[in-house]
């Protein structure tokens, strides 16, 4: 604050002073530098600052067959790994024009929802420790520790599963697994239960979220937000509805919408959201019919050790497809999912060879956090933390 004296009379220039958020900060919810201009407490502008975690994940899966590439969508949102791989194979099937067996898309899609719960817990959990709760912290992972163990019986690996590929799947599934599921289905909707026992009425949860980091629908389709911060503005868009892929167009559920486009909101939601995924994951249980889980197109998809061990052109093609990758034609395009976190894309150029000429991939939580300025403006520092927890942002996708 300068303070001058002209005839007599006292002026006060104030100046706003600016704060460093992050990187190292543990509510950035990784490693997200803001540089926050304040007015006392008051948020006057937020500059969202990237670059820190960069690793050029587009460079290096155009210098990769379509087949090694797969792995990189895993390590991009990190806590939705098995619908990163199935935005890409769906870009390969698009490319070569197969159709995948039934089986393989019931598969798909019962992963698909059982990572969207991952996702969600992750995303409210951590949002409430952020706040101050530890305990749905504490009792939201342990169910994810479970979901996990899914991921680890049918690929080996609890993250980074490599499980959906073009042209189906790596594996079927092991004996006793859809079972497995089922009993943990039954029992997660009071654990669901619980959680919003803790929070929903909670007075100081309440108070932290309510009417903090509102945003219009104009403002959502000018800055690109999707997924639940979209649809709590009360717009129906959801791309397993609007853009029917895979088995969705089979299975009965509905797309949850907000009001007031607030924090409080899109908790509400993501709980009702993991809500409609048991509902999808019962009925694929009911209706998933037996028979392969990938092409019989054996130049597209790895060959099993038994067909290997019949002759030798079976092992010529296992070598061709992990050494040189396959073929496809020149084809320009983009396709998305309705990923957890709202319209997971890729737009890619391919020419007639192994590996992608161009990659640019559309990761909602880029969009997300150019948007912390509309949604933190004229907002308390403390309501900053709430706001980037309801955005629910990894740094893997941003950062790319």
């Amino acid at each position: 604050m300068k303070i001058t004296l002209k005839s007599n009379i006292l002026y006060k220039n104030v100046e706003n002073f600016n704060l460093n958020f992050g990187p190292q900060h543990p509510s950035a919810h990784g490693v997200l530098r803001l540089i926050l201009e304040l007015n006392g407490e008051q948020v006057q502008k937020s500059s969202a600052h990237i670059g820190l975690l960069h690793r050029g994940t587009e460079k290096l899966i155009e210098h990769k067959t379509w087949l090694q590439a797969l792995p990189y969508f895993d390590r991009l949102d990190y806590v939705s790994m098995m619908c990163n791989e199935h935005l890409f194979s769906l870009a390969g099937e698009k490319v070569l024009k197969i159709n995948i067996p039934l089986r393989a898309q019931y598969i798909r899609v019962l992963f698909d929802e059982l990572t969207r719960i991952l996702n969600h817990l992750m995303a409210i959990t951590t949002h409430a420790m952020d706040v101050g709760a530890l305990t749905p912290f504490l009792w939201g992972f342990e169910e994810r520790e479970k979901i996990m163990e899914f991921y680890e019986r049918v690929t080996g690996a609890r993250m980074h599963a490599a499980y959906i590929r073009i042209g189906g799947l790596s594996e079927d599934l092991p004996k006793g697994l859809l079972n497995d599921i089922y009993v943990f289905l039954r029992q997660f909707s009071s654990r669901l239960n619980e959680i919003e026992e803790l929070l929903s009425q909670n007075r100081i949860w309440k108070k932290r979220l309510k009417n903090i980091g509102q945003i219009s629908q104009k403002d959502c389709w000018t800055s690109g937000l999707t997924g639940v911060l979209l649809r709590s503005t009360g717009q129906n868009y959801d791309i397993r509805i609007n853009f029917r892929y895979e088995i969705y167009s089979k299975l009965e559920y509905q797309t949850i919408l907000g009001k007031n486009a607030d924090c409080f909101d899109r908790y509400l939601q993501r709980m009702e959201e993991m809500r409609e995924s048991i509902r999808i994951c019962f009925q694929i249980l009911n209706k998933i019919p037996s028979g392969p889980i990938k092409s019989n197109n054996l130049k597209i998809v790895s060959n099993s050790r038994k067909q290997m061990k019949k002759g030798m052109e079976y092992l010529i093609n296992h070598f061709k497809l992990y050494s040189q990758g396959f073929y496809f034609k020149s084809h320009e395009d983009y396709i998305a999912i309705e990923a957890p976190k709202g319209e997971f894309g890729i737009y890619f150029i391919n020419w007639s060879e192994p590996k992608l000429y161009r990659c640019k991939i559309r990761a909602p939580g880029f969009f997300h956090i150019n948007a912390i300025d509309l949604m933190t403006r004229k907002h308390n520092l403390a309501d900053v933390v709430a706001v980037i927890g309801t955005q629910d942002i990894v740094f893997g996708e941003v950062d790319r």
